[in-house]
């Protein structure tokens, strides 16, 4: 199933947010903006994006417990933000952890309604 590949991807690309801005912060450097940020940033937005579609289209026909197209909009901005700003030693540390744990915690949700409805008979596409 699609949906499922790329929320493992998108949980694995936020565990990369938080060792990359980790990193940034030990080497003290700024990214070259062009050959580092954006190509990583269009690639993880674009992927995002196709995210957001599919789950949305998800939630409508399967109407998921404890999943809401709020937490999906959400989702979507904060991870658009903080894949950039991961690049960024001077990103203050509290707040970006808190977005990339808040995004984990819905990404985890999603990827367990997907079990359980997998488990139950789904048709696993």
């Amino acid at each position: 199933m699609r949906l499922q590949q790329l929320t493992e991807q998108l949980l694995e690309v936020c565990d990369e947010c938080l060792v990359r801005h980790s990193d940034m912060r030990k080497e003290m450097r700024e990214p070259d903006f062009y050959k580092e940020v954006k190509p990583y940033a269009d690639r993880t937005h674009q992927m995002i994006d196709e995210w957001d579609q599919l789950i949305k289209q998800w939630i409508r026909t399967n109407r998921p417990k404890y999943v809401r197209p709020i937490q999906i909009s959400t989702l979507n901005d904060l991870m658009k933000q903080f894949t950039v700003q991961s690049f960024y030693q001077k990103t203050g540390k509290k707040r970006f952890v808190q977005s990339i744990q808040s995004a984990s915690y819905t990404l985890n949700t999603v990827r367990i309604a997907l079990e359980k409805e997998e488990e139950e008979g789904g048709d696993g596409n």
